[in-house]
């Protein structure tokens, strides 16, 4: 039984500009996931509250580690795509 779980890969930024900081790392994500050719393509940004937004990306479960320590995010969850979840 293979491994379909994703995990969600996240960068923390905290200050009044951790905004535009979290928009500006989820464009550099998405160049990284178009030129490894991953097969999932979800990355993005979001605010937090106003002092604390993140930048995310979501992997499958076995790249995890591969791409943890190439990347090297502050913290990962499991991710669903489920949102009654």
């Amino acid at each position: 039984m293979g491994s379909n779980r994703k995990i969600k890969l996240l960068w923390d930024f905290r200050g009044p500009d951790s905004l535009e900081i979290a928009r500006h790392h989820a464009v550099h994500l998405s160049e990284f996931i178009r030129k490894e050719k991953l097969h999932l393509d979800i990355s993005g940004h979001q605010a937090v509250t106003e002092q604390h937004s993140v930048a995310f990306m979501v992997v499958e479960e076995p790249m995890m580690i591969q791409i943890r320590d190439a990347l090297r995010p502050h913290r990962g969850e499991v991710y669903t795509d489920d949102p009654s979840a």
